[in-house]
């Protein structure tokens, strides 16, 4: 079965990190760049990070450079979401897909069926 699974989500102080998952089984992770999104309620989904497939560049939108990390280990079939000082702005529903392009800032806008696959999303809070 071809699936991603998110994992790490969670409750957690601001200031605090979380580091999150995203497991990929039925293909192989390598073939794809992976991108995280979230989606906090009553606001639109945003991308938040990517990290390409051929040469590991990665992109980060604006608020969470230098605070996240993405990373993957293909051995593994997952990616890696790692989030430092999270502070509440960061609360929302974190999911992550696949798609076989470029990573750069113009992957967070194509159309959701572009992408390969996604996932279900693991939720993250981060209270004051």
């Amino acid at each position: 079965q071809v699936q991603l699974v998110e994992s790490g989500g969670g409750l957690v102080q601001s200031g605090g990190s979380l580091r999150l998952s995203c497991a990929a089984s039925g293909f192989a992770l390598r073939n794809y760049a992976i991108v995280w999104f979230r989606q906090a309620p009553g606001k639109e989904r945003e991308g938040v990070s990517c990290i390409s497939y051929t040469d590991e560049t990665t992109n980060y939108r604006h608020s969470v450079q230098g605070r996240f990390t993405i990373s993957r280990d293909n051995t593994q079939n997952t990616g890696y979401l790692q989030m430092n000082s999270l502070t509440p702005e960061d609360t929302a529903v974190y999911l992550c897909a696949t798609i076989a392009v470029a990573c750069n800032d113009r992957i967070y806008s194509m159309a959701r069926t572009r992408y390969y696959i996604w996932g279900q999303g693991t939720q993250v809070t981060v209270f004051l």
